[in-house]
């Protein structure tokens, strides 16, 4: 059971409404119901979390790291809802349970994971070793940004899921334990 006052958007109000009835109309997940508590949280986390999207990783790549950044932290909520996302894109579940343990088949996929590994290992302090490797792979420095920006996303709804102790939305089923 949650934690924290659950936001019913039929009943929100204000900055909370606008967003349930417009970019959240149809994601009434319990993760946006937890965050609606502070409408300005939500309102600049649906913005920055849209806004890392379609840059230099595709959709796929960004659910792998999600997976990664999830299954680091031991965030269930999480797990369950982009090892859906990352299936309804073509990520099959042997590749999701892989990336979750920062491993892929596919070497580019394979070099992005084990970049997100370094900087969570790191805490972010990466050698050039790390950086060299992640360029070597085929990425830019536009994507060493929006592999940072993925992470930042996912890391905050991975703590606050945790604080909340957030209920798995039914669509989603729980992720295989591994």
């Amino acid at each position: 059971m949650a934690r924290l006052n659950v936001v019913d958007p039929a009943t929100a109000t204000g900055k909370a409404k606008e967003l349930f009835d417009g970019p959240l109309a149809k994601k009434k997940l319990n993760i946006y119901r937890g965050i609606a508590n502070n409408p300005t949280v939500l309102d600049a986390f649906v913005k920055f979390a849209g806004g890392v999207r379609g840059g230099s990783l595709t959709p796929a790549q960004h659910e792998l790291v999600a997976l990664l950044c999830a299954q680091t932290t031991g965030c269930d909520y999480c797990l369950a809802a982009h090892t859906k996302v990352a299936s309804s894109l073509g990520v099959n579940a042997d590749a999701a349970i892989m990336a979750r343990n920062g491993a892929a088949t596919d070497p580019k996929n394979q070099a992005l994971l084990r970049f997100a590994t370094a900087v969570l290992e790191k805490k972010g302090h990466v050698s050039d070793q790390d950086l060299k490797n992640f360029r070597a792979a085929g990425f830019d420095d536009a994507a060493v940004v929006e592999t940072l920006a993925v992470m930042t996303v996912n890391y905050f709804t991975n703590l606050f899921n945790h604080v909340n102790q957030t209920e798995i939305d039914t669509m989603f089923d729980p992720a295989p334990k591994i």
